[in-house]
């Protein structure tokens, strides 16, 4: 079925420590996103990138310089969320760093209800209480679920962006001792990867649709850094033991058989650090299967 998709950068990298991750959205237009969906018999359509200030900008990088920043950004990724699910499009979110996600998935779901599986290493859900190193990247899911910083939370629109119910984290390997009590009271569903070396992808997949088998729209927010190191080098917070290359692609054909794919982020690439653009083409390799590419 051919979709409208929607191309929007979002070359944040206030969210965390690492330079390079704003050139993420160049380097995934430069694997030929655009063209591999159009091949696919999409249309591809590109919004360019949210202008946001870099790092190296700024004098002071504390905390409290950088969040009117994010929340600034994450404003102008909501619209522009928004306004292509308004126009019956796909957006495609390319990162820059996961907390451009709470802009991201508070647009797409200003109309409507969605079931959000985030695909990560890490479990972003810390607070400014929790976090080691205040860094917003960390923060993203608890502050869509309404935990955290009043500012973000109230990104857009006020108040939470998606229910825990609905909520779906694929990957996570990585979490501080803070964190794991926060997941846990959270009321979000958990797929860690003990879980999927015990249960395969499918068993995971078929329990993540059963969830959210009552919603008819899904948002898939992906970070990187859920696929190993090994395969995918260029990320910021690399985590060793992640998903093989065909996990990542069996999750994507997976839920491309669904035909309930409403908005999708790509987060956390840094080409800096990455070998040949090897994680930016896997990341196209992986949304090509989202949007309907097989083996046969």
């Amino acid at each position: 079925m051919q979709k409208k998709t929607r191309i929007i950068g979002i070359p944040m990298d206030l969210g965390q420590n690492h330079r390079g991750v704003d050139m993420g959205p160049s380097a995934v237009r430069y694997a030929n996103l655009a063209q591999c969906l159009e091949d696919l018999g999409h249309t591809c359509l590109d919004s360019g990138d949210i202008t946001i200030p870099g790092r190296y900008a700024l004098d002071d990088t504390s905390i409290e310089k950088r969040l009117p920043l994010i929340s600034k950004a994450c404003e102008k990724a909501y619209e522009l969320g928004r306004a292509a699910i308004d126009a019956g499009e796909i957006p495609i979110f390319l990162g820059g760093d996961h907390s451009a996600s709470i802009g991201t998935v508070g647009g797409v779901t200003h109309n409507c209800e969605v079931g959000l599986i985030w695909i990560d290493a890490h479990g972003d859900f810390n607070t400014p209480a929790s976090s080691y190193t205040q860094n917003v990247h960390g923060m993203a899911l608890a502050t869509l679920l309404g935990q955290g910083s009043q500012e973000l939370i109230n990104v857009g629109r006020p108040g939470p962006k998606v229910k825990p119910e609905n909520t779906i984290m694929i990957g996570i390997r990585d979490l501080d001792p803070e964190e794991k009590i926060l997941i846990k009271q959270s009321g979000c569903t958990v797929f860690t990867m003990r879980d999927i070396d015990e249960m395969g992808i499918r068993g995971i997949l078929s329990k993540t649709l059963n969830i959210l088998k009552n919603l008819e729209n899904i948002h898939v927010s992906l970070d990187l850094d859920v696929m190993d190191p090994l395969d995918a080098p260029g990320v910021g917070t690399p985590s060793q033991g992640g998903l093989t290359y065909r996990e990542g692609q069996l999750i994507m054909e997976i839920l491309s058989d669904t035909n309930k794919i409403h908005s999708v982020d790509i987060m956390e690439i840094n080409p800096i650090l990455d070998i040949q653009n090897r994680t930016a083409q896997m990341a196209v390799n992986l949304i090509s299967s989202l949007f309907g590419k097989k083996i046969l």
